[in-house]
């Protein structure tokens, strides 16, 4: 579990005392969403201490930065830099239930076989589980290629026609070897059309550079390095397949309106969720390592004006590849202790589904 700039350096800065009411005013604000003030935590006997020795400390920790009071309101709530603290630092995960893993388990694996199936099932799952919008950015998908060929063009240049199973035409000029016969553009169209038929560029490159390096295909020297020149020209160059987002529970995000600068937030966050380019590249960094990854408030540009979170987890393919992103959006008042085990768990529901080949 880790965000983007991770304090947990600075918990030892703080003693015993501060650390107990630090926690336990953010635990009573991501409950109630209501700032948390000194003579409720003395009166509910949650801290051993006077309420003056309590508003002291509270008062240290708005002076570091870490607890804010809203408007004139006497109690106080943490601060964005004061949740990152929180959560890589002081917050105790709980356990998903066996109600949970079973109701996961069941609904993804009862969505069919079709990849975009499960995740749009598992999108709406977490959504439903967490009360805030799922989202999941599905793997980019190359479309397979059904045929190759080499069309002559003369001055020692020849185009190359990849035409995929999906329709798709894609054509590049290339230089060819000086003294090259039509029948070397015959062979090398056989030749690539027999070994990228049915499997994306990417899938036939790695194959068929190896048999040209270990000189196991059957080429004369002039048709291999025609075969080597387009290649050479296609890396890079195809449009690449390009990850989509699957958003489901957004109504959700209205469910906690209590005033207009409520209502201005939810509206703003919506703007960031329609700019989803900038919301599916901020997912792609969730790939950047192993488990959950938390995105609070204006730690992401995105999130400058909405103060929203996200908690995503990367899945994986049947060769444990990561290849997407699941997670839950919503306030920076998060149940992340709830939130952060359902996000893990269901990732690794995703990826073994999809590993089993659907």
């Amino acid at each position: 579990m880790a965000g983007p700039t991770a304090p947990q350096s600075k918990i030892g800065e703080l003693n015993e005392r501060s650390r107990e009411i630090f926690r336990i005013v953010v635990e009573s604000y991501l409950e109630t969403g209501e700032p948390v003030g000194s003579r409720t935590l003395a009166q509910r006997g949650l801290v051993q201490l006077s309420p003056a020795s309590i508003r002291n400390v509270m008062s240290d920790l708005e002076v570091a930065g870490y607890l804010t009071a809203p408007h004139t309101s006497a109690g106080r709530v943490p601060t964005q830099m004061g949740l990152r603290l929180f959560v890589d630092g002081l917050m105790e995960i709980g356990n998903l239930g066996d109600d949970d893993r079973s109701r996961i388990e069941g609904q993804i694996a009862a969505a069919g076989r079709k990849v975009e199936d499960v995740l749009t099932e598992a999108t709406t799952l977490l959504s439903g589980l967490s009360q805030h919008a799922g989202l999941v950015v599905t793997p980019k998908r190359e479309a397979p290629l059904k045929q190759v060929e080499f069309v002559p063009l003369g001055n020692n240049r020849a185009l190359v026609v990849l035409i995929g199973e999906d329709g798709l035409v894609e054509n590049r000029v290339i230089e060819t070897p000086p003294g090259l016969p039509h029948s070397a553009l015959v062979e090398a169209s056989n030749y690539l059309s027999a070994r990228l038929t049915g499997r994306s560029l990417d899938e036939a490159r790695a194959q068929i550079s190896a048999e040209l390096a270990d000189q196991r295909a059957e080429l004369d020297n002039l048709t291999a390095k025609l075969i080597q020149s387009g290649l050479a020209e296609w890396t890079g160059k195809l449009p690449q397949a390009q990850p989509s987002l699957i958003i489901r529970g957004q109504s959700r995000l209205l469910g906690e309106m209590s005033a207009n600068e409520d209502l201005e937030r939810v509206r703003q966050l919506f703007d960031d969720i329609e700019r989803k380019g900038d919301l599916i590249e901020l997912l792609e960094l969730a790939k950047n390592g192993d488990g959950v990854r938390i995105f609070i408030g204006a730690e992401n540009k995105l999130f400058s004006l909405s103060g929203s979170s996200i908690v995503a987890a990367p899945y994986r393919d049947e060769k444990q590849r990561v290849v997407g992103v699941i997670g839950v959006i919503g306030p920076t008042r998060l149940n992340y202790a709830r939130i952060i085990p359902m996000v893990d768990y269901t990732a690794k529901v995703v990826g073994r589904l999809i590993g089993d080949g659907r």
